[in-house]
């Protein structure tokens, strides 16, 4: 374990005095947060024309003259009228019409200080504020039918408060219920910043482990691999230099988020430290970081069988690209979280962290068992790639003039 900590340090040490990755380490988040913003200047402009709201109303108490009254003193572009529609029939109603509520104002609403209110699809992202105007009027009546008696008066001070139920909210009632049980917010977001997080992490750590790849080459090209092993073992360098690139991939994280951060809160205008202090979190991360150690091991494995990273042939050229393989699927992911295709890519080792974090960032419930199951895969993947990388390594580095053939390293594999 000495041996293998002066490796990582001697890599951390070399790649952190290294003008091109230095460059690379600062210039990819700062030219992200570029783009980000030439993309906030040719976005849509927000004085864009649009529909006035259609805003029908169920008056059952009188109320509606005062209302229509408080709206023409505002400057707020809505279209008033009386309707007597159901509650039960506002849903076809709705799917046909853009921009459009239905507030449903009876004796109920007044004891309870909730008024429906059934929003189309395509209403205005501010409705649900502007629609609070309507508070005084619907008060003004409750002090008018009351005699402030001491239930009233409670009554009252409760206030009208407007809850929006969309048409998707309706149909998606029964599940929010199961969700609560569950334990999980209703908010995607809880999900998706987590899952977003531990991509980045992964992705980064991967990218840099990738260079253990080039690293385990260039020492052969070099022909200095006899002098390092000549004062440790083969299985202290390989190490070594694992657990090196992963702390380069770290940092490289670090100087992502502490570009990135700032920008991603003022930008989104969501709490995402709170979204990211959670216990999923933890399990997010502690996927990326086993995708880690099972593609790097296999990376500088692969590595010590070439003669020179320029020479690749075809079979290290498709191991290189064994860790985008959850892109390949990540279309029938997304769309059906809990399908075949899914359940099967969270199985086979090289796919299932990828799927993994795509799947637990966008269920509402967590399959617990098959995420047991999948850990159990990839933890024994990790330690049986690290066994047979060890043994490539082993002989590979002290190879030269050639790359190893397929034939070869199965046969290193047997020994």
């Amino acid at each position: 374990m000495r041996n293998t900590m002066k490796v990582a340090k001697w890599e951390i040490k070399r790649n952190m005095k290294n003008k091109t990755f230095l460059i690379g380490l600062f210039l990819t988040p700062i030219l992200i947060l570029a783009f980000g913003f030439i993309g906030s200047l040719f976005g849509g402009s927000d004085d864009a024309e649009h529909s006035p709201t259609t805003v029908h109303v169920n008056d059952q108490t009188g109320i509606y003259p005062a209302l229509e009254e408080t709206i023409n003193q505002s400057d707020l572009d809505w279209e008033m009228e009386l309707t007597d529609i159901e509650e039960t029939a506002v849903e076809p109603i709705l799917e046909t019409s853009d921009n459009t509520a239905i507030l449903f104002i009876n004796d109920q609403a007044l004891e309870t200080g909730i008024v429906p209110v059934y929003t189309s699809n395509e209403i205005d992202q501010f409705f649900i504020n502007q629609v609070q105007v309507l508070t005084t009027p619907l008060q003004a009546l409750k002090i008018e039918q009351f005699g402030l008696t001491e239930e009233e008066t409670a009554s009252l001070l409760q206030g009208i408060t407007f809850e929006e139920i969309t048409m998707e909210d309706a149909a998606a009632s029964e599940e929010t219920a199961e969700e609560a049980e569950a334990g999980l917010g209703a908010d995607p977001m809880e999900r998706i910043v987590p899952g977003i997080f531990a991509g980045i992490i992964m992705f980064s750590v991967i990218m840099t482990g990738m260079a253990t790849f080039q690293s385990a080459s260039q020492e052969k090209k070099d022909k200095i691999a006899e002098i390092i092993l000549s004062s440790l073992t083969p299985s202290d360098l390989m190490q070594g230099k694992i657990v090196g690139y992963f702390v380069l991939g770290i940092i490289q994280v670090v100087v992502f988020f502490v570009v990135l951060l700032p920008f991603a809160v003022w930008k989104l205008d969501i709490p995402i430290m709170e979204y990211l202090l959670v216990p999923e979190t933890l399990l997010l991360v502690f996927i990326a970081i086993l995708s880690y150690l099972m593609f790097a091991s296999i990376f500088v494995g692969i590595g010590a069988t070439m003669s020179d990273i320029t020479t690749a042939g075809n079979f290290q050229g498709f191991v290189m690209m064994l860790p985008f393989a959850p892109l390949v699927i990540m279309g029938p992911v997304f769309k059906d979280p809990s399908g075949i295709v899914a359940q099967v890519g969270t199985y086979i080792p090289f796919t299932a962290p990828g799927v993994l974090i795509m799947r637990l960032s966008t269920l509402e419930q967590w399959p617990w068992i098959e995420i047991i199951i999948s850990l159990i895969v990839i933890m024994a993947s990790v330690w049986i790639f690290m066994k047979l990388a060890g043994k490539i390594f082993k002989v590979g580095i002290l190879m030269y003039g050639k790359n190893a053939t397929p034939g070869e390293i199965l046969k290193w594999l047997r020994a």
